[in-house]
């Protein structure tokens, strides 16, 4: 229920249904037990807003939010450093994207973890690749293909698993049409491969030779993406030996985003902080 449900059904005020909500809230979730923690995802959420992120920190096994700040980079990071030390946590491994923000900080205060870059992570900058590789196709091309490529990036990034029978050959003539794109598109879809591979010398070997093809095809974003992924190889690899990712984290997303919407907003961030903490806990519907 909505704080103004609970008011209206206690005869109590809103300000003190939520001041009883909040101690609550406080005493049962506002510092969540690390010491058993042994894998930690790392990721920022956006509210909508201009500006408005958040930097989430989440107990990979468990599901917990164990952390919670507004800001992104190491600046939001400050304080649970200390916390997962006075708990004498023994973190194995961290999964968090290729920005330095995140990594360097993970490096700085737990250099004895490993450091794991997120697939969803890497997936989506190769999406971003292969969608600039696209609107430069698009401002090349003349005439009808022009029409054919630009209304093809929703076909471009999604999965083919999930693409209807009617989008299918619309797909397969634009990349009929543009060599480019075409090889931009297959090595979209290998690289997915790369995390099915059973172990890292196997992950290494598909990594370069990946690398390989993306150098051979003279594509500027494909020399891009090859370069980015040789030069963060050893936190990619390091998946075959703890594989872990951020995913759980989309699924907080949309529970936030259920959250928010219910909430109409938060006026009080300390506690927005509470009620991420106990998300876990929380069952949210839309109703009305």
């Amino acid at each position: 229920m909505t704080l103004s449900d609970v008011a209206e059904l206690t005869c109590l005020s809103w300000d003190t249904a939520k001041t009883i909500t909040k101690t609550h809230l406080a005493k049962d979730y506002g510092k969540p037990a690390l010491r058993g923690v042994r894998y930690l995802g790392i990721d920022e959420i956006h509210l909508g807003k201009k500006t408005r992120f958040y930097t989430i920190v989440l107990d990979l096994e468990d599901g917990r939010i164990l952390w919670a700040k507004p800001g992104r980079g190491k600046a939001a990071l400050q304080g649970f450093w200390r916390r997962l030390h006075v708990a004498k946590a023994k973190i194995k491994a961290v999964a968090t994207d290729m920005s330095a923000a995140y990594w360097s900080a993970v490096l700085e205060h737990l250099p004895d973890a490993v450091l794991v870059f997120d697939k969803f992570h890497i997936l989506k900058l190769m999406n971003e690749r292969l969608d600039d590789l696209r609107r430069e196709m698009v401002r090349e091309a003349e005439g009808p293909l022009k029409l054919k490529i630009k209304g093809t990036r929703f076909l471009l990034l999604r999965n083919p698993k999930n693409l209807t029978g009617d989008q299918i050959p619309k797909l397969d003539e634009a990349l009929r049409l543009n060599e480019p794109l075409l090889l931009g598109w297959y090595l979209k879809e290998e690289l997915r491969e790369l995390w099915n591979q059973t172990s890292r010398k196997q992950m290494e070997a598909f990594l370069n030779d990946w690398c390989d093809k993306a150098g051979q095809t003279g594509i500027g974003q494909m020399l891009k993406m090859a370069k980015t992924l040789r030069t963060h190889a050893s936190g990619i690899l390091a998946y075959a030996d703890h594989r872990i990712t951020t995913g759980k984290l989309e699924g907080i997303n949309n529970k936030i985003k259920t959250l928010t919407k219910r909430s109409y907003g938060f006026h009080d961030e300390n506690f927005f902080i509470l009620k991420l903490l106990s998300l876990h806990h929380s069952k949210y519907k839309l109703l009305g």
